[in-house]
């Protein structure tokens, strides 16, 4: 068990450090932080949290995303993503649940959705947008 706890409590199993590059691919339960530089995929069932100085290009799947560095790739989040107000996302996010703090970048393609496929993850559905 990890003798890092995180500001709510929970346990961080994994840590990708400032100052550490890391590419590949991560598939864990728990949660995993990032303040260092990440490039590949993630899978969990916990939560992902990109800390003010992490930077990661990449997909992630997980339950929340919580975003406060940047971020660059498409997210699939079976709770929420939280972009904090330090955040930036490029990208495209599919959840039930976004929240965006003052002073985000956003920049993508968003779907909020609560119909679940089969495996539980959200599903994309048909948004309209009057402006297209």
């Amino acid at each position: 068990m990890s003798d890092y706890i995180g500001t709510d409590g929970t346990f961080i199993n994994s840590i990708i450090g400032e100052g550490t590059r890391f590419d590949g691919d991560l598939t864990l339960s728990g949660l995993l932080r990032i303040d260092g530089d990440f490039s590949g995929t993630i899978t969990t069932t916990g939560k992902v949290l990109i800390g003010k100085n992490g930077r990661a290009r990449c997909t992630i799947q997980g339950d929340t995303v919580v975003i406060g560095g940047v971020m660059k790739g498409d997210i699939v989040a079976a709770e929420k993503v939280i972009v904090l107000a330090t955040g930036m996302v490029i990208g495209n996010i599919v959840a039930p649940r976004l929240v965006a703090e003052d002073g985000v970048l956003l920049h993508g393609s968003f779907t909020i959705s609560t119909h679940r496929d089969a495996a539980g993850t959200p599903a994309p559905v048909e948004v309209y947008n009057p402006f297209a």
